[in-house]
């Protein structure tokens, strides 16, 4: 194993990859991707990786050719004989399929944990799957890094007076109950039910809202119909601010127009996923979490505990 490991980086999301290798102070690797005219994807190393530890930085939101790019680069570093090869997957796509919640449906994140072993991967570093079960769907190590660490440290500094932690949903409790305790704020919860997918409809708001500072916790903000009917129930109720804590910024379809007229003061999310600049809005925060993935694959190089970093 070299003395330093080597990252490369798909075409997901290379600020992220820049950000990790300049933090571990170390070069990206040099690879090439390229596309036939078909869409095809073409992937090959530019330098020796042989007996190397390995990271490839890709996460796979727009899932189709960000999935088939990672899988294609795992193939390429294992044919090229890595000693280990970890893909660092900042969002991990196909998560909301984890179950038959229905009958003749698939259970694609497990279809996709299998496609990544098959392609090659030794391990597997993530943050904040939106169903942390799915880690029991790998038969090779997962790393799973929470991004309260980076958020509830950004919140602590603005020191929001009256400040209610909100759940959006009855899953999230426990995610919301974390950042509560890290605050020192009371928890509520919005109950909703959700017709058919990317539609979500309020129903009872269980906790104190009225006259309270609010701050909602979730995992992915894709549609922002969820986040956005959040925000104007808790204004109905009396919120006062409403200030959000997102990692995944999938900003589809019509979210970022939700956004900009929703009652939010503030939406903080993390870099896991690459934000273009026509959806940088004022009121959308972005904070890194390239320390948290480098300091993380500083560790699993020197074969050291990462326990703390899940805290």
């Amino acid at each position: 194993m070299q003395p330093s490991p080597i990252i490369f980086s798909g075409n997901a999301n290379r600020p992220l990859a820049e950000k990790i290798a300049q933090y571990l102070k170390i070069p990206l690797g040099d690879s090439t991707i390229q596309y036939f005219s078909d869409g095809e994807i073409w992937v090959k190393y530019n330098e020796n990786i042989r007996g190397s530890d390995v990271f490839i930085i890709q996460p796979t939101n727009a899932a189709s050719r960000n999935l088939l790019e990672l899988l294609i680069m795992l193939d390429a570093a294992k044919r090229a004989s890595a000693e280990r090869i970890t893909a660092v997957i900042s969002y991990f796509g196909y998560a909301r399929q984890d179950r038959k919640d229905q009958p003749r449906v698939a259970i694609s994140a497990k279809l996709i944990a299998n496609l990544l072993s098959t392609a090659g991967a030794d391990r597997i570093l993530t943050m904040d799957l939106h169903a942390p079960q799915i880690q029991g769907f790998f038969d090779i190590p997962v790393d799973h890094l929470y991004s309260s660490a980076i958020f509830t440290e950004y919140f602590r500094e603005m020191k929001i007076p009256n400040l209610t932690v909100v759940s959006p949903d009855i899953g999230g409790i426990t995610l919301a109950r974390a950042y509560a305790k890290r605050l020192d704020a009371p928890l509520a919860i919005i109950d909703k039910r959700r017709p058919k997918h990317n539609e979500a409809e309020i129903m009872h708001i269980i906790g104190q809202v009225d006259g309270r500072n609010i701050l909602i916790i979730d995992d992915i903000v894709d549609t922002a119909g969820t986040l956005c009917n959040a925000a104007g129930a808790l204004k109905d109720h009396g919120a006062e601010d409403i200030y959000v804590a997102c990692t995944h910024p999938i900003l589809s379809g019509p979210a970022i127009e939700r956004i900009s007229e929703a009652p939010i003061t503030q939406i903080s999310v993390a870099d896991t996923v690459f934000v273009p600049k026509e959806k940088q809005l004022e009121k959308i925060k972005i904070l890194t979490a390239s320390e948290l993935f480098g300091e993380a694959i500083k560790r699993i190089h020197g074969e050291e505990s990462i326990s703390s970093l899940f805290d």
